[in-house]
């Protein structure tokens, strides 16, 4: 499994119902029980928000996020998406990739 960290930008502030916000808990939840999901949640400073998941490829990765509501209903209208390549000790921290 790969990881790729999505950086949710754009939110329409002070626009959030609870409805919405029902259906994104729900979904993540989901995604949590199924193991795709790693980490979540807003900025501090409200200006955004991040998910880290797990999945096989990008396009896989990207298909799990974009079923999110707050992405179907444009409650954040950008995001980027990045592979991370994780240090740890089984890899050496990556002394060893160029």
């Amino acid at each position: 499994m790969k990881t790729f960290v999505f950086l949710l930008k754009k939110k329409w502030k002070n626009d959030l119902n609870e409805k919405l916000l029902l259906e994104h808990v729900e979904y993540l939840k989901n995604l949590k029980k199924t193991a795709n999901l790693i980490i979540c949640g807003p900025f501090f400073d409200n200006d955004g928000a991040m998910q880290i998941i797990l999945a096989n490829t990008r396009e896989e990765a990207i298909l799990l996020f974009e079923q999110d509501p707050f992405i179907r209903y444009k409650y954040y209208e950008e995001y980027v998406i990045h592979e991370l390549l994780e240090a740890n000790e089984s890899n050496n921290w990556l002394m060893n990739n160029p």
